[in-house]
């Protein structure tokens, strides 16, 4: 008994009856909840305005700062968000990465004076990142770029928190890019 039709039949059943409908155009599909819910603005529209932001993201275990082009200056919530969003398709293929998902949770930031308060959440427990000293480091090198910020503190539950420095030692101090500078390459 020849089975190669049998064979043929049974295969094509089970690719026509695997219970996916065909649809005649595509869905929306909604992202999942967290603050890296799609592309930033810069990789959505890709303004190539006059306005630039620099956002420091990751490669080699080295911060790089990246230079984004926008239409306007961006306030220093979209700035931080924008670094929480990550990097661009574009940087992504240059291998720049960030160490900020699982690692550091920021919720917000405000600026008093020229100090950028930034609010930190307690990560989860699943979050399996030991790369805290570059996370960091990014949101610091990336907030002081701004010409209206000189220090970054970091506060969880409405108290100064301690967070890493470059040399690995514990600071609730203002911290300022020289705190990073170890670990900083020129893009």
């Amino acid at each position: 008994m020849n089975r190669r039709p049998l064979v043929v039949v049974a295969f094509v059943s089970l690719l026509a009856g695997c219970g996916i409908p065909a649809e005649d155009a595509p869905r929306t599909v909604q992202p999942p909840p967290g603050p890296f819910q799609g592309p930033t603005p810069s990789e959505a529209s890709a303004p190539a305005g006059p306005a630039s932001e620099t956002l420091c993201l990751v490669r080699d275990n080295r911060i790089i700062p990246v230079p984004r082009r926008a239409d306007r200056p961006a306030s220093i919530q979209e700035q931080l968000r924008d670094l929480l969003g990550g990097p661009t398709t574009a940087e992504r293929d240059q291998d720049l990465t960030s160490a900020l998902p699982g690692a550091v949770n920021a919720a917000g930031v405000t600026v008093t004076g020229t100090q950028a308060q930034v609010v930190v959440d307690e990560p989860g427990s699943d979050a399996g990142r030991s790369d805290e000293i570059l996370a960091f480091g990014q949101i610091v090198c990336t907030l002081t770029s701004r010409d209206d910020v000189t220090s970054v503190t970091f506060l969880r539950d409405g108290k100064p928190l301690a967070v890493p420095r470059a040399d690995g030692s514990l600071s609730n101090q203002p911290l300022v890019r020289a705190d990073y500078t170890a670990l900083i390459s020129p893009r």
